[in-house]
């Protein structure tokens, strides 16, 4: 039968200083390496967190929530894109764009100017500032935005209509339609018909205006308010015929 193991002698092992130097050291070493790779960790979540990968992955859900009319949150992606990547330009944009259907021309005109920042030839920002500052009725700042966006590139309907629709807040009728003219050569929408016909109406050219808001109608036939346009358009040029008809028209799209 072996001996139990409590009846072997106890053999002591003098502990030296050396001895307890080197545990110290052990120790350290151990929660040094800790620290490094909990910081290796933060700096690798740091990094994920502000790859461009996962701006863009911001940018892409404040696109989505934007078509969805969710201005809210996508404003808040589209900051967040901007706070990972400050010079992404289209962040800025859509911002903006976020922003002036909230009826926020202030800060959407902070957004479309920092767009100008990055891209100080960038026509279309020009004119989607120039729009906002119409909503503050700042024409000559609009006047300005639509100056320089034909300036760098003449091809751009929407600048002519800036001007156009600035050009007319200030007076200027005969100019405005100059531009709508060319705005519709360019590009012949249903607003820039619209518009034209409306600034014709200004003029007393009633016959004009009937054959603008005539062509919207072509482009587009359920357009109560156009019909009601015609309407006062008709009226005034003494067809009171044709003017109950294109309000019976325009009250049979709306519901009335």
């Amino acid at each position: 039968m072996n001996p139990r193991e409590t009846d072997k002698p106890l053999v002591l092992i003098p502990v030296t200083a050396d001895d307890v130097a080197r545990e110290r050291r052990r120790k350290v070493a151990k929660w040094a390496g800790t620290g490094i790779l909990v910081v290796a960790a933060a700096l690798f979540s740091y990094k994920r967190m502000a790859d461009p990968r996962d701006a863009r992955e911001a940018y892409d859900a404040g696109l989505r929530l934007l078509k969805a009319t969710r201005y809210e949150q996508a404003a808040l992606n589209f900051s967040r894109t901007i706070d990972l990547m400050p010079d992404f330009a289209e962040a800025y944009r859509m911002r903006g764009h976020v922003y002036v259907a909230q009826s926020n021309s202030d800060a959407a005109i902070r957004d479309f100017t920092k767009l100008l920042e990055l891209n100080p030839k960038d026509p279309t920002a020009l004119v989607e500032r120039g729009f906002a500052w119409l909503d503050k009725k700042a024409f000559a700042n609009a006047m300005a935005d639509a100056n320089g966006a034909v300036t760098f590139d003449a091809k751009l309907g929407r600048a002519y209509t800036l001007r156009a629709t600035a050009r007319r807040a200030m007076g200027a009728f005969a100019k405005a339609i100059e531009d709508f003219t060319t705005a519709i050569g360019i590009e012949p929408t249903l607003e820039n018909y619209f518009q034209r016909a409306s600034t014709y109406q200004l003029l007393d050219k009633q016959d004009l205006a009937i054959a603008d808001f005539s062509s919207a109608l072509v482009l587009d036939p359920l357009q109560p308010h156009i019909y009601f346009a015609r309407a006062q358009a008709r009226a005034a040029a003494g067809d009171a015929k044709g003017a109950q008809n294109d309000i019976a028209e325009g009250r049979k799209i709306d519901g009335w």
